[in-house]
């Protein structure tokens, strides 16, 4: 009987769980995402497989190339912000286009410095103010699903009360276990058929370009995603000791973003949460062979992408409510990061408050959604009344 390599275990088994509960944590906010922006179910399914492809072979890339453990993901603040952004002028061809625009601006990134600089120099607490205010909708939705169908809702959110106490890191994929199991249930009960295809499939969309689009989707998305993922991505690599290689991740994401797009993958970039799961400890003591962890969780991500199908059609046939209810369980713990961001400088509070009221709020002026506007409101605020006059 051949050894096992022990030295390879506790990496690959890292990299397992990285791909596991990344995938499981934030698929349904993907879903909610892009059926608010026009997507059917079977474009909304192709997203699915479409942006999870993408970044499992940007990971395997990346990590080959430059022998690190870094890890990629799809962007779920993005995801939230075609909850509260909606259909916007021109339908999902337009929002396809946007996604598009977005990728080729995180390319643009990596190669010219003033844009990077310029996406920098937009206040923290009014970028994370925006996030707040576009997430809040969805994290209430827990609340509205037990107020509506309590004895749908409850297990769910019971189960992840119970796990967050004992295993924080699984207590979002347990409550969907958990809401799965409840759907299947009521399904039954009611001989509620299940329509669409479960085998995974990609549907090319022919992108459209709105202005519209482009204001209310691309640029919102570009910087929310920039600020919450690709930012605090580089700043968890380097607590473990690793320099995120800038210039190619960019590349690599903004290009798996554009090439993407036009199946229905919203945006792509560095996992945040996530990351630390392949680059810490739990990926073996030897630093120099984590990046077989990330690896590992690429392929892992090939192999749940296979699943997008099935969790398109089940989730498209649950109650009203319920999938809801768990992407607003997957969101609370980046609602608190970004209200706690937002609030967490006296001195720039009101152009935080006025940005989160005006997301929150769903303002939506000329087909250009709330995200948009909250941004604008914020730094005009931060502008007009919080920068200090020169005397």
């Amino acid at each position: 009987m051949p050894s096992v390599d022990r030295s390879l275990t506790a990496p690959v088994l890292a990299g397992v769980v990285t791909a596991v509960v990344g995938f499981t944590s934030s698929f349904a906010v993907l879903l909610a995402g892009l059926r608010a922006a026009g997507a059917t179910e079977e474009q909304a399914a192709s997203g699915l497989l479409a942006v999870t492809l993408a970044f499992a072979a940007g990971i395997i890339v990346l990590a080959l190339w430059h022998r690190i453990p870094i890890t990629l993901a799809w962007s779920t603040p993005g995801a939230a912000l075609l909850v509260g952004t909606g259909v916007v002028e021109g339908g999902w061809p337009a929002a396809v286009g946007a996604f598009l625009v977005t990728g080729l601006l995180f390319v643009a990134t990596g190669y010219v410095g003033w844009l990077g600089r310029l996406v920098a120099r937009i206040p923290a607490g009014v970028a994370q103010a925006m996030l707040a205010g576009v997430l809040l909708p969805l994290v209430l939705a827990p609340v509205e699903a037990v107020a509506e169908v309590p004895a749908l809702a409850l297990p769910v959110v019971v189960v992840w009360l119970l796990v967050v106490r004992w295993a924080p890191r699984w207590a979002v994929p347990a409550a969907l276990v958990a809401a799965l199991v409840v759907i299947a249930v009521e399904l039954t009960r009611t001989g509620t058929p299940v329509t669409g295809s479960l085998a995974p499939s990609l549907a090319w969309t022919t992108p459209a370009f709105t202005p519209a689009a482009l204001v209310g989707i691309a640029l919102p998305l570009y910087v929310v995603t920039m600020a919450s993922q690709n930012v605090p991505g580089v700043a968890v690599l380097r607590s473990f000791g690793y320099d995120a290689p800038w210039r190619s991740t960019m590349t690599v994401t903004g290009v798996g973003t554009v090439v993407a797009a036009p199946f229905g993958s919203h945006a792509m970039n560095l996992a945040a949460i996530s990351a630390a799961l392949a680059a810490g400890d739990e990926a073996g003591p030897d630093r120099d062979r984590r990046w077989i962890a990330a690896v590992s969780a690429g392929v892992t991500y090939v192999v749940l992408a296979l699943s997008s199908g099935a969790l398109a059609s089940v989730t498209a046939a649950a109650p009203g409510g319920l999938v809801e209810a768990v992407a607003g369980l997957a969101l609370l713990g980046a609602f608190g990061a970004a209200v706690a961001s937002a609030l967490a400088d006296a001195a720039t509070r009101t152009s935080a408050v006025v940005a989160f009221v005006v997301a929150a709020g769903g303002l939506s002026l000329g087909g250009v959604g709330a995200a948009f506007w909250a941004l604008l409101a914020g730094l005009v605020v931060r502008v007009a009344v919080e920068r200090p006059v020169r005397g």
